[in-house]
């Protein structure tokens, strides 16, 4: 289990990390989401040591990350999968790891193995691509066979296998009761791994509650209505009470977003008054929408897209 108290880190007059406070529990798959510059990264190096905190405390299984006398053995981390010696190999690397954290030689087979690595594993790491980087990353943060795992974007780099395999690794870990934290910036991919998340922004805390009532406070599902005769469906619904945003305002067939009632009711009631229906489809809130309404405030770096395009033309 890792907490946080009070969490807080200043560099001179910048805040970035602002009194966070939470709890990452055995069991699930933890994602860590927010913007650029959100103060993730400095949050995760706490966690581990590498940064001290202003004030406010980081524990790992009930104690700082930096007493343990086998780190290794405690938290598995990816943080800078490229923090290697160019000139090592695959093998020596995960060698002197081992042999600093009193792990048996044979957990470097069994690891590279693991990580699909075993054929490259005498290569030095200077010639790995990144996705191999990431996998050897991967393969040091498993090496201690430890209860708590730490993967800070950990399939940059990788093709659509291995980001299904580093999507199947977090769930099976968190399936054997292990700790469980990743952060990454592809929503799609967090959608299908996370159970719980912790979003922040501008180091602040922004929300911290499972997936599903994460998506359901943040972002509206909608019923899509198409009909030929768009007018009259809108004019029926609004007067039975419903929210109904129409699209494509200037053709007869246009969309209408309609909230407050189901597909069926909605069918039902179009049915019922005699009028025909091209499309009745439930749109399914995404994490992404509901990220983007969370974090429009704390974003720091924007883009505009309309000055961008005409900037590149």
């Amino acid at each position: 289990m890792i907490v946080a108290r009070g969490l807080t880190k200043t560099y001179g007059p910048k805040t970035a990390v602002d009194d966070l406070s939470f709890t990452v529990e055995p069991g699930r798959v933890t994602g860590f989401l927010g913007p650029n510059g959100a103060g993730k990264s400095t949050t995760m190096r706490m966690l581990l040591g590498l940064d001290r905190p202003t004030s406010g405390s980081a524990t790992v299984n009930g104690r700082s990350y930096a007493a343990s006398p086998a780190p290794l053995r405690e938290v598995g981390a990816l943080l800078e999968a490229r923090a290697l010696h160019p000139g090592r190999s695959a093998r020596d690397h995960l060698r002197w790891l081992a042999a600093s954290n009193g792990i048996p030689r044979a957990r470097i087979d069994q690891v590279l193995d693991l990580v699909g690595l075993e054929a490259v594993a005498d290569q030095r790491v200077g010639r790995f691509s990144l996705g191999m980087g990431q996998r050897l990353g991967i393969a040091v943060a498993l090496l201690g066979d430890p209860p708590v795992v730490v993967l800070d974007e950990p399939v940059n780099g990788l093709d659509p296998e291995g980001i299904r395999w580093v999507r199947n690794l977090a769930r099976e870990l968190a399936g054997q009761g292990r700790t469980v934290l990743v952060s990454s910036h592809l929503m799609s991919e967090m959608a299908l791994t996370a159970d719980h998340l912790i979003v922040v922004g501008r180091g602040r805390m922004l929300a911290d509650c499972s997936m599903s009532r994460f998506i359901a406070d943040h972002a509206a599902s909608y019923v899509r209505v198409r009909s030929p005769r768009t007018a009259e469906v809108e004019t029926l619904l609004r007067q039975h009470g419903l929210d109904v945003d129409r699209q494509d305002v200037d053709r007869q067939d246009g969309e209408l977003r309609v909230q407050g009632l189901d597909a069926a009711g909605i069918g039902e009631l179009v049915g019922g008054a005699g009028l025909h229906l091209h499309e009745l489809t439930l749109v399914q809130s995404s994490l992404e929408d509901a990220f983007m309404t969370l974090t429009a405030d704390s974003v720091e770096y924007a883009a505009h897209q309309t000055e961008t395009a005409g900037a590149l033309r």
